[in-house]
């Protein structure tokens, strides 16, 4: 007896690499069977589940390589610390709907005097993330993304601790120390720091002393810890804010295979010359500018620097930023933009099994409508992972 489990996706724009067709879509054992661009009812067998699309677009489930949104979730507001499963849970409810079905989840390692989580909290939420994606509770593929953070102390020994106990997935080198990188300017860092910490003016001069002197004497040790751990264990490295030749260089050194979030088109451009992925966050695109004043993504897409988007802070930005793209910057074809977020981040880490609609890959399928009037507004109206709708 066949009991293989069979979907057809009917009456569906699907948005291929390169071209948009009008048809169907069959999907067999959660992976995609065939694409058709003639399809009706009568080529289904009776024991087929069909999903008339109705003319909606049909997608291929979106990868986000960085986003630092769990947190929002189990910090809800200053010194409220949620239940962990559920802050997971929602998170994960709300990347679903954004039509991400990969993700990769950031914790922080290396923190500082003042930060709002401990590295115990980082690694209790790895590991209830790896618990709850056990126990079939999650809607998305989760990885774990490892921020390090240079020039704190603490970096090395939490590196230490979290590789041991979590599968690490990818690893970004930061350094947040004042007047370089993403904060050139003090006026924008204290703008941000002294008023996320709540810092009397006295107390934010100590903390920037601090900060400097603390970047000074672990940075470069600590990228070099980074570098050859991740080279033996096989883990790719990005780095995070470079803002000059200089950086990018010593990135590329270090073995880093992606740019996140250039600060500079010197860096960008560096970057992309040097054969990096070049990651820029779908805010910055939706909104036009960088929150923190630099470089802005439009202007890298317009050079042809930028290869993936990741949401960043905000999940739904993600398509957001295509559909403005292709409909109101008219930057890209819909197939090009979408593989910024969908085939290209697949390649870059080896994740073969999906980033497009293709015979043989994963099903993983997002069914989108769009109204002109509200490009930057899509409507997720369903999701599928390996074939079984979670949204």
């Amino acid at each position: 007896m066949n009991t293989r489990r069979q979907k057809l996706f009917v009456n569906a724009r699907i948005v291929l690499t390169d071209e948009i067709v009008q048809g169907s879509v069959s999907v067999i054992d959660g992976k995609i069977e065939s694409i058709d661009s003639e399809s009706s009812y009568t080529a289904a067998a009776d024991s087929t589940l069909v999903i008339d699309c109705e003319q909606d677009y049909l997608i291929p489930g979106l990868i986000e390589l960085h986003t630092d949104h769990l947190e929002n979730h189990y910090l809800p507001r200053p010194n409220v610390k949620w239940n962990m499963m559920s802050a997971v849970q929602a998170h994960d409810a709300q990347i679903s709907a954004a039509g991400i079905t990969t993700v990769y989840d950031c914790l922080r390692a290396g923190s500082a005097s003042g930060d709002m989580f401990t590295a115990d909290e980082m690694l209790q939420l790895g590991q209830c993330l790896k618990t709850a994606s056990d126990k079939g509770r999650l809607r998305a593929d989760h990885h774990i993304h490892l921020r390090c953070e240079v020039s704190a102390a603490s970096m090395r020994d939490d590196f230490d601790r979290f590789s041991k106990s979590l599968d690490i997935a990818l690893v970004s080198m930061m350094d947040h120390a004042p007047g370089q990188r993403q904060f050139t300017s003090l006026e924008a860092y204290a703008a941000y720091h002294q008023a996320k910490y709540q810092l009397s003016n006295e107390e934010f001069a100590r903390f920037v002393e601090v900060r400097l002197a603390d970047s000074e004497r672990y940075s470069q040790p600590h990228r070099h810890y980074l570098s050859e751990n991740c080279k033996a264990m096989n883990i790719p490295l990005a780095s995070h804010d470079d803002a000059t030749e200089e950086h990018v260089s010593e990135s590329v050194n270090y073995g880093v295979c992606i740019a996140e979030f250039p600060t500079t088109s010197e860096a960008a451009k560096a970057s992309s010359s040097a054969g990096l992925d070049i990651l820029m966050g779908a805010p910055n695109v939706v909104r036009g500018a960088s929150h923190s004043g630099n470089v802005s993504a439009r202007s890298l897409l317009e050079s042809h620097c930028l290869t993936v988007l990741s949401s960043d802070y905000v999940p739904s930005s993600l398509l957001s930023a295509v559909f403005l793209i292709t409909q109101e910057f008219e930057l890209m074809s819909l197939p090009a933009a979408l593989q910024l977020v969908t085939k290209n981040p697949a390649q870059r880490l080896g994740l073969n099994d999906r980033g497009e609609i293709s015979t043989g890959l994963r099903a993983d399928l997002v069914r989108i409508a769009l109204d002109q009037d509200q490009v930057c507004a899509p409507h997720v109206k369903a999701v599928w992972r390996c074939g079984e709708r979670v949204m």
